[in-house]
């Protein structure tokens, strides 16, 4: 598709409708028929203008949500669990079982991009690139910028663990390519690698929990005490409960339900506003208004709070908003949308059911007063915002992709880079987050815990259902060194920290960091270099 530019100018439009490859697979924008059908050719500037604009609004998104919505819910989650930090970095486990909700939130992105290229034989390599490019970035920018932003205490076992799995699963990727093929057996060991993992967290976990009795323990090298948000004050304000918190009155007094969900739904906090800079109060205005869809759909549960952060008329709104979005976010609302027997649509059954349930929940609840089972908002809440992150990375994929098309970068390219850096969006604002508001060793279990999902499941799970649809087997036969300087490099780096980080006793701090984003430059300048083949490698 990028060839396009190679044509006239009278000639884009056609070309884009007639070409499949130019089809952007989900999100809710056409990216390349509004910058080459909309837009005439003499204001493609002003039509990249705007694509860039809108990219950096996406990154907004991406941080409020990440920020006020996703890192409370998560945190609440872990502490109804009685989870470590840790653990919940990456799964909920129990001695029967384990689910891995913030993998899947933070690597769904990756793995469905790998199934969508994996469905087609000519783009099977770009999603092993992606899959790569990613693993390097999260490995080294991701896990770097953590140290950077908050100097931490790594926990030993948990990260000797990742690293190891995550080395395998890099070795058996790397014979897979070295082979050219992938059979329905090595499919399964994929996915069985993962259950594997998992069964190994658990297994972990319920024998540290038998050490410590079940009950609380001093901090020790396991898991060291986690600071609290009193150490790492925000500048920016606090969740998305709190706004105009420190000017609550000192005695309690009813608010009516109306006056409830007005102050509930307010993102600004006057009082702030009239003492804060014009710059502060500039983006704050491009801000509010994420915020506000984002308060009236995403429910926050905050365990520090007396009463949890109830808001009993807008967590009774977020009963029917939140699985509305969830419905229409879904597949890019291809679920929502879809009408049962052709009469009745899906989001309409949906809104039938929750504004019922919002009824009896509303009438059975009061003010002042949180229900027993208030702690369900925290997972409503988790899966909304992580909705929202998918949502919003699959249009920042999208836009990059037409960015690349625009300005004539190949497939390899867009894989290392745009789809890699657009994917990894999601894991670089919740573990940075994390990281920022006093979790740094939650984010940092999250950079290797949550990639292992991503290539174990996307290359496992890819390549199966393309098995199971056409043939027994699919062929990965690299087109392109530039495959093996992945593959290379993401080794290495994942040697380095092992190396490295026991080294200096799992004392993490601003030195690793830097040298972490210094290797990941280092190996974007040789990628590209052989891209565009400056630098020549032998393929095996």
């Amino acid at each position: 598709c990028w060839e396009v530019r190679k044509h006239n100018s009278s000639e884009w439009c056609h070309f884009i409708r007639s070409n499949p490859d130019c089809r952007l697979d989900g999100g809710f924008l056409d990216y390349l028929n509004g910058v080459f059908c909309v837009f005439p050719p003499q204001l493609l500037p002003l039509a990249v203008t705007l694509y860039a604009l809108w990219l950096l609004y996406l990154f907004i998104i991406l941080g409020v949500t990440a920020e006020k919505f996703f890192c409370p819910n998560l945190s609440a989650i872990s502490t109804n669990l009685k989870l470590s930090h840790n653990v919940a970095a990456f799964s909920l486990t129990s001695p029967l079982h384990g689910v891995t909700f913030l993998a899947f939130g933070n690597g769904a992105p990756d793995v469905f991009s790998a199934v969508v290229a994996f469905s087609d034989p000519r783009t099977a390599g770009l999603a092993i690139g992606a899959i790569f490019g990613a693993g390097v970035f999260v490995t080294t920018v991701v896990a770097g910028g953590i140290a950077l932003v908050k100097p931490f205490t790594a926990a030993s076992r948990p990260f000797l663990r990742d690293v190891i799995f995550y080395m395998v699963a890099v070795f058996l990727t790397f014979m897979v390519l070295y082979l050219g093929r992938i059979r329905l057996g090595e499919a399964l060991g994929y996915l069985g690698l993962y259950v594997f993992y998992v069964l190994t967290v658990v297994l972990c976990t319920w024998i540290h929990r038998r050490q410590r009795g079940d009950g609380p323990a001093p901090p020790g090298a396991w898991e060291p005490e986690m600071p609290t948000d009193v150490e790492e004050p925000e500048p920016s304000g606090t969740n998305s409960g709190d706004y105009g918190e420190e000017y609550r009155p000192l005695l309690p007094s009813r608010e009516s339900s109306l006056r409830i969900l007005a102050t509930a739904l307010s993102p600004l906090d006057y009082r702030k506003w009239r003492r804060k800079s014009w710059y502060w109060r500039l983006f704050k205005a491009f801000r509010m208004p994420v915020e506000l869809v984002l308060l009236l759909t995403v429910p926050v549960v905050d365990p520090d709070k007396d009463d949890l952060n109830w808001k009993r008329p807008l967590n009774c709104l977020h009963i029917l908003t939140s699985p509305l979005l969830c419905v229409l976010t879904l597949k890019s609302g291809a679920y929502g949308l879809y009408q049962i027997e052709g009469v009745f649509p899906v989001w309409g059954l949906v809104t039938l059911v929750a504004s019922a349930l919002a009824l009896i929940i509303f009438i059975s609840t009061s003010n002042e007063e949180p229900p027993k089972y208030h702690c369900v908002f925290a997972f409503l809440g988790f899966l909304a915002s992580a909705m929202w992150i998918n949502a919003a990375a699959m249009e920042l994929v999208n836009i990059l992709r037409t960015l690349g098309i625009i300005f004539q970068l190949s497939n390899t390219v867009l894989g290392l880079t745009l789809l890699a850096w657009g994917n990894s969006v999601g894991d670089t604002f919740s573990d940075l987050t994390m990281a920022r508001q006093g979790y740094p060793r939650m984010a940092f279990s999250a950079c290797f815990g949550g990639i292992i999902f991503n290539i174990l499941v996307g290359v496992g799970l890819g390549c199966l259902l393309q098995m199971t649809s056409s043939q027994p087997l699919v062929k990965l036969e690299p087109d392109s060194p530039l495959v093996w300087v992945l593959a290379g490099a993401l080794g290495l780096s994942l040697v380095f920290s092992f190396v490295t980080v026991p080294a200096q006793c799992f004392q993490l701090g601003k030195a690793y960091g830097v040298c972490l984003i210094t290797y990941y430059l280092v190996f974007l300048c040789v990628a590209l270099l052989t891209e565009f083949r400056v630098i020549h490698f032998s393929s095996p």
